[in-house]
């Protein structure tokens, strides 16, 4: 199961989108509300989520997705279940996703020590550790971080190929009318 986590103040358009497409690749997603069933956008979209917190397991977490959005990025960072699932991967060798201002969760918590990383300008001094590119997304070993909101579908797209292989996320770029990159 990949998890993808919502804390109020998320970007939409890097949750719902990633979200989306992972799903059209096939993989199992689920959302988890970090506050309650319901959380709120940076843009004021509330989103149901499939499970909340009390309900979620980190064990049964194959991969965790951070979407960012300042005001949900720190509630992420804040939260030690988030944290644990994030760990758990970490430690186990599973992918781990942040995007815009949530790779810096992952700076904070010493996971980018070493790797090429990229985030939304202004928050690369929290990458404690990474080599840090304005890249649209970088993908090292098992950790993919993404820019902003404009680089989700490319974002996504690394995430399917990471997980299913380039021919698939070609695939489901080409049946969505993505330009070629």
């Amino acid at each position: 199961m990949i998890t993808v986590f919502l804390a109020d103040g998320f970007e939409e358009i890097e949750a719902l989108a990633t979200v989306d497409i992972l799903r059209r690749a096939g993989l199992c997603v689920q959302t988890v509300g970090v506050m309650g069933k319901v959380s709120m956008g940076s843009h004021q979209i509330p989103v149901t989520c499939d499970c909340t917190l009390e309900e979620f397991s980190p064990e049964e977490t194959e991969m965790v997705i951070l979407p960012g959005g300042k005001v949900g990025t720190a509630h992420l960072d804040q939260n030690e279940t988030v944290r644990r699932a994030v760990s758990l991967c970490a430690e186990q060798g599973k992918p781990v996703a942040a995007i815009c201002a949530a790779p810096s969760v992952l700076g904070h918590m010493g996971l980018l020590q070493g790797k090429h990383a990229t985030c939304y300008p202004g928050f690369e001094g929290e990458l404690t550790g990474a080599i840090v590119e304005e890249a649209p997304f970088v993908v090292d070993g098992s950790v993919i971080t993404g820019r902003g909101a404009g680089a989700t579908i490319l974002f996504a797209r690394a995430i399917v190929a990471y997980l299913c292989g380039q021919e698939k996320a070609d695939e489901i770029a080409r049946s969505m009318m993505c330009p070629d990159l």
